[in-house]
């Protein structure tokens, strides 16, 4: 992770990017924006030159991720889930070694790709199982912490399912 890095723009002139992560061909540039530097005090001009240098950067091979600074200082756990789901479309995972290995990651995989809640039934419709195969492939995320049950109405039927608190620390 390299801290305060350089790029040049299309008019040669430098352009710090917050944080830059440069592992080989991937090229990731982070930026903090506070709302008073990057939206309250921003002019159309400033605006203009705004998403014309995202569009250079991306023109030029880099990805840039933008956080908010309000999130960054009083939501991270938000920032490090979005962040996660963010590079893990650039991550390999050794296969696991079992079908239900491989289906609990399928599974969490598709739990994260709907935001870090689904019901029984998204599993079902998405995965094209039979509930009882939904429920008991649910209830072993559960035990292994992975997920959480969300209970609805008198408290005995789980509908919802919401990421386990350190489930994305597993893949680290």
């Amino acid at each position: 992770m390299h801290p305060e890095y350089e790029v040049l723009d299309w008019r040669g002139r430098s352009y710090f990017a917050d944080f830059a992560y440069l592992p080989g061909p991937l090229k990731l540039l982070f930026e903090i924006k506070g709302y008073a530097a990057h939206v309250r005090d921003m002019d159309r001009q400033k605006y203009s030159n705004e998403l014309n240098r995202e569009t250079f950067l991306y023109g030029m091979g880099y990805q840039v991720l933008s956080f908010a600074y309000d999130d960054v200082e009083q939501r991270p756990d938000l920032c490090i889930t979005l962040l996660r789901l963010a590079l893990s479309r650039h991550q390999t995972i050794k296969a696991p070694d079992g079908r239900v290995q491989l289906m609990e990651k399928e599974v969490m995989r598709f739990v994260v790709g709907q935001a870090g809640s689904i019901r029984p039934k998204d599993v079902a419709d998405f995965f094209a199982l039979n509930p009882r195969r939904v429920r008991m492939l649910l209830s072993g995320l559960c035990e292994k912490g992975w997920l959480v049950p969300v209970k609805r109405g008198d408290g005995m039927r789980n509908v919802q399912y919401e990421l386990g608190r350190e489930v994305l620390h597993y893949w680290d």
